[in-house]
């Protein structure tokens, strides 16, 4: 079951990374932008990046807290496409305006990945045990 789930959580990533560091150039600055905005762009090679991390992480060393970065990085990726789909906030602080309410193909693949390896991830970090205090020490030299 573990290497499903390691599989499932990285493929899953794999899918949100490539997606957004496709769009990324679509995302940047227009001639309009406001000053103290963080570019579209840059949000979006920072998601694939993230993603990308996370998904190396727990593939190649799954333990709780890679789990727990994987969910954090799924969920709220998929979070903000369901939230900038359905709510146009306009721009929030330093976050530029992201409202989309068009659906395409790339939205639904990014959406599905991000969903699978939140789900995965959830999983893979209730299931993993943590190591017993006399596995984690056992490098420590042993008391007379």
């Amino acid at each position: 079951m573990g290497i499903l789930l390691r599989v499932l959580v990285a493929g899953g990533l794999a899918a949100d990374a490539v997606v957004h560091w496709r769009f990324a150039p679509d995302m940047a600055p227009g001639p309009n932008t406001p000053s103290g905005t963080i570019h579209g762009d840059d949000l979006f090679y920072a998601q694939a990046i993230a993603a990308a991390v996370a998904a190396l992480l727990v593939l190649f060393w799954a333990r709780r807290w890679t789990y727990a970065i994987a969910f954090v990085v799924a969920a709220s990726a998929a979070g903000a496409v369901l939230l900038y789909y359905f709510v146009d906030f306009g721009r929030l602080g330093p976050i530029p305006r992201m409202y989309d309410p068009s659906w395409y193909a790339d939205k639904t693949i990014s959406l599905a990945g991000e969903a699978v390896a939140a789900l995965a991830a959830l999983a893979g970090f209730f299931t993993t045990r943590r190591p017993d205090r006399s596995e984690s020490r056992s490098d420590a030299p042993v008391p007379h």
